[in-house]
Parts: C-alpha cells; sequence; structure tokens
C-alpha cells in the first residue's frame, strides 16, 4: 500500500523546485509581454500582428502563474 504523503510533510526539495518553476515563468511571461527578449525571438509567431500575439500569450502566462501563487497560499 503507498504512502500518504501528509500536506504538512513537504520536503525543501519541493518547495524550491515550486519557486523555481514561478520564477522561470514569471522571468519568460514577462519576457514575451511587451518589447520584451522572447517577443521578438519566437519564429512565426513573433511577425503576427508585430508581437501581439506573443504578448498576449506572455500576459496569459503572468496571470495564471500570479493566480497560482494566490491559490497555493490559499490552500495552506
Amino acid at each position: 500500500m503507498a504512502k500518504k504523503k501528509s500536506v504538512a510533510k513537504i520536503s525543501l526539495l519541493e518547495i524550491v523546485a515550486w519557486i523555481t518553476g514561478v520564477i522561470v515563468s514569471l522571468a519568460v511571461g514577462f519576457s514575451m509581454t511587451g518589447s520584451g527578449a522572447l517577443n521578438s525571438s519566437i519564429p512565426w509567431l513573433s511577425g503576427v500582428g508585430n508581437g501581439v500575439i506573443v504578448a498576449i500569450a506572455g500576459w496569459i502566462v503572468v496571470v495564471t502563474t500570479i493566480l497560482s501563487i494566490i491559490l497555493a497560499i490559499f490552500k495552506k
């Protein structure tokens, strides 16, 4: 029978991995918005509407990352 992991027994490695994921998601998302480095470097999508599609995708990444942070805080 598999052992159930308690919410209180989250390992340090899991916390570091989650924080790293949040930081990377925000960095990529903000880089895709506006005139960030990734906005002009994504092939085929960068040319559509002067990068508007990439900027919208970047804001979606930023907003969903912030929502996941809020949900994780309230879950505790």
